[in-house]
């Protein structure tokens, strides 16, 4: 069965979704006349014009938009924020961070197409507002194949980020955690980490939508803040490594084998493949998952609330992860034959020194939690939508056992499965983009027009 998961995810991020991905992103950039350039300050603005972080209430569990916001960057800013700039720099060299950042640049499109799309078929539900791809899937293809592709898109995310996601999430704290320990001749297993997750993740469950807006509001905010500072810190003691590292991306785009002697070993297309494949796992563009924030909304209109979505793939990939990126580049450590997680600990522990690795996990442990609470929620609106709001109190339960076995145990199964059904969730999603092409250009004609 592993083996099956493998080769499948090799075709998938390999091939198929860089297209179906890529070539939406470039769809709706030219549709929309580039509106990632052209309308980006207003996009902040939508973000940050009005910033509280006073856990407001929305009304039938609607948020505000910074809210959304922050429950969407929650998400896309994971694990793979740390893991995945390193993985791309040693599987596809420096230059695959060109290519992480142009598939971001057309993603800052598709994700406006997406978030106009949740806000504009949004519903209220037993009370609460909620939608997401199952209700603009729906409205995209009429009758029983309508029903089926939403259902199936349903079930894929509930499998991918609900249960196996956020097994993946805490397995990764956990054994940061347990090694930093070790490490320094404490005996603690991944396990205790797993179950204090666990339990602060219960408590957010628990919430409901509101506590969740409220923590990710303030959590956000601040575990960026703290990474970035300390990112800065170390890249301000190689400052003048920095304009080389540069270079070295956007010559190793081109020209894989004139950077560092060719010991890299990479070329162009795998370049590509790595930088595209990491930039669009991490900041979920096109993937269906945060439109689910982005409904909740309480927007002016879906517009507005397109242009805010666009500033969380700009903070995910062109913020944290390229910072990621530059830190290894300037710090000379990414040849050390480290990887993943590892090689990322490691450029801090150059700066930091022994601190580096703490660092590294307690940074690891927000981005991880806030992914946790904000898949659990994407999940969540699913299980409603298929099972009805009692079934959301045995989802939760069984994600919260999720979590806890994910920390103990590193099965490559896990991990295989939980790509697949990320990248099989797109298709349905991507397909409604598509076909509601013209509902898209027509909110953004009623509202820009330009």
């Amino acid at each position: 069965m592993l083996n099956f998961f493998v080769k499948a995810n090799s075709f998938l991020w390999s091939f198929l979704l860089l297209i179906l991905l890529c070539g939406t992103g470039i769809y709706y950039t030219i549709r929309l006349k580039f509106i990632q350039v052209r309308r980006f300050g207003e996009g902040w603005r939508h973000v940050f014009g009005n910033l509280s972080l006073k856990g407001e209430k929305g009304e039938n569990g609607e948020m505000t938009p910074f809210q959304s916001i922050a429950t969407a960057i929650a998400a896309q800013v994971g694990t793979g924020n740390l893991t995945g700039a390193a993985t791309a720099l040693v599987s596809g060299g420096p230059g695959a961070i060109f290519w992480m950042w142009l598939s971001a640049f057309f993603g800052m499109a598709t994700i406006y197409a997406e978030a106009s799309l949740a806000q504009n078929y949004k519903a209220v539900h037993e009370g609460e507002v909620t939608g997401g791809p199952v209700y603009y899937i729906k409205a995209a293809f009429k009758g029983k194949f309508g029903k089926v592709l939403a259902g199936a898109f349903a079930v894929f995310i509930i499998l991918a980020l609900g249960f196996m996601g956020n097994m993946v999430q805490a397995n990764s704290v956990g054994v940061a955690f347990a090694e930093v320990f070790q490490s320094r001749g404490i005996n603690i297993s991944a396990i205790v980490i797993g179950v204090a997750i666990a339990v602060f993740a219960a408590f957010v469950f628990i919430g409901g939508t509101t506590r969740l807006a409220a923590v990710t509001e303030k959590i956000v905010p601040i575990m960026a803040l703290i990474y970035i500072v300390g990112s800065v810190i170390i890249l301000v003691m190689n400052i003048t490594a920095i304009p080389e590292a540069i270079k070295m991306i956007f010559v190793g785009a081109f020209k894989p084998s004139a950077i560092m002697g060719g010991t890299l070993g990479v070329t162009v297309q795998q370049s590509i493949r790595y930088g595209v494949a990491r930039g669009l796992f991490s900041n979920e563009a096109g993937m269906g998952s945060t439109p689910h924030a982005h409904a909740r909304a309480k927007a002016k209109n879906p517009h507005e609330q397109g242009l805010a979505a666009m500033i969380s793939v700009f903070i995910d990939t062109f913020i944290i992860l390229s910072i990621t990126a530059v830190t290894i580049i300037c710090t000379g450590v990414l040849n050390c034959g480290k990887t993943g997680i590892a090689l990322t600990q490691t450029a801090f522990t150059t700066g930091f020194g022994s601190f580096g690795d703490i660092f590294i996990a307690i940074c690891l442990f927000f981005f991880a939690f806030s992914t946790i609470i904000s898949w659990h929620f994407f999940g969540m609106v699913n299980v409603k939508y298929l099972f009805g709001k009692k079934a959301v109190k045995l989802y939760s339960v069984i994600v919260v056992i999720c979590i806890v076995i994910g920390s103990a145990l590193k099965v490559d199964l896990v991990w295989e499965m939980a790509d697949f059904f990320n990248g099989i969730m797109v298709i349905p999603n991507v397909l409604a983009l598509v076909a509601l092409g013209a509902v898209v250009k027509k909110i953004f004609v009623d509202n820009d027009g330009k």
